[in-house]
């Protein structure tokens, strides 16, 4: 139905602006009603310019960008992971635990072991993402800032404990680890990783199973009623969440030959939230766009120094006010609707 915005009168009579759906647009948002080529286009090609355009970049960035770009795939990958837990009702700040968790894990399968790191990534994203699962289970029945204060807490007692006991390091860390191949093997490895989190998250919360998570972000307690339990659903989605942010985790720790406490640092937890909150939660999209624009804005800001915070703070004030339901959903809502004028009397 269409949406009146705001009025207007002329010598003509009054008219009001009315907001419609493009003729493929269904009254749904996710199906649409294809009668030709040129409107498979229409659904196609956005969808084909980000993943061309993603997969090109790496060619013509110089090294500097490209790297810059991986740490945009790295933080939309945490990203995603913060916007899938969130569509089950469970708000985390706890990116940093799973990023750290699969780092360590790979640090130490390479550094005491010898593994390569053909091993270590996939080894560390299932033990990782089962260690984050199994540390979380007892705080399932949280809710809301309680689950988010746990959450966020826990990669703080983990970096404490670490400093203390010294174990795998100590505040040194684990260095001299064995390398990713290149520059361009790191830059592919984790743009495929973006689009399997992005595609992946995206055809789980089509399914049935999407079905449950929603409706348990929406009224778990309904959802209990119906005989389903709702905290195997949501050790489920930890695992499959901390899974994403533990492979990244381990992937970053042989990028960068290193891994130590830092690992844990605040900034993978409330970064990722951040990209979500200006590009849209609620459509992995959204969280994807952020990260792309956030992450290399606060890189451009970093010649004026201090200031590149306020004025990165700034900036994202007016994400946040100026466009509440995100960047992402702002422009997708503009491009399958169309505004005109009606004349109303």
């Amino acid at each position: 139905m269409a949406k009146i915005r705001r009025e207007k009168k002329d010598s003509n009579g009054k008219y009001r602006k009315e907001r419609l759906d493009r003729g493929i647009k269904a009254r749904s948002d996710t199906i649409f009603a294809l009668t030709s080529y040129r409107e498979a286009l229409y659904l196609v090609v956005p969808r084909a310019v980000t993943i061309i355009g993603l997969l090109i970049l790496p060619l013509v960035l110089d090294i500097w960008w490209t790297k810059v770009m991986i740490m945009a795939c790295v933080i939309a990958i945490l990203a995603l992971s913060w916007d899938f837990i969130a569509s089950a009702g469970m708000l985390s700040l706890g990116q940093a635990l799973f990023f750290g968790a699969g780092g360590y894990l790979a640090g130490v399968l390479n550094y005491y072991w010898g593994l390569s790191p053909l091993y270590t990534i996939p080894i560390a994203t299932i033990a990782g993402a089962t260690v984050c699962t199994l540390l979380f289970l007892p705080v399932l029945r949280l809710r809301g800032i309680y689950f988010a204060m746990v959450t966020f807490a826990m990669p703080l007692i983990l970096v404490r404990i670490i400093e203390a006991t010294r174990i795998w390091g100590g505040i040194e860390g684990l260095s001299a680890l064995t390398p990713l191949p290149n520059l361009w093997v790191s830059a592919y490895l984790v743009i495929a990783a973006v689009f399997a989190c992005l595609f992946g998250f995206r055809r789980l919360m089509d399914s049935d199973y999407g079905l449950v998570l929603r409706g348990m972000m929406d009224n778990d307690q309904a959802v209990m009623a119906g005989g389903i339990n709702i905290y195997w659903y949501k050790a489920q989605t930890l695992f499959i969440g901390s899974a994403a942010g533990a492979f990244i985790g381990a992937f970053m720790t042989h990028y960068y030959r290193i891994v130590g406490t830092s690992a844990f640092s605040i900034d993978y937890s409330i970064l990722p939230v951040a990209c979500t909150v200006v590009g849209g939660p609620g459509n992995f999209a959204g969280a994807m766009f952020g990260a792309f624009i956030l992450v290399p804005l606060c890189e451009y800001l970093r010649a004026i120094g201090s200031w590149r915070i306020v004025l990165y703070s700034f900036l994202m004030v007016i994400f946040v006010v100026a466009v509440p339901e995100g960047i992402f959903n702002y422009l997708e809502r503009k491009y399958h609707q169309f505004e005109h004028w009606v004349k109303t009397g």
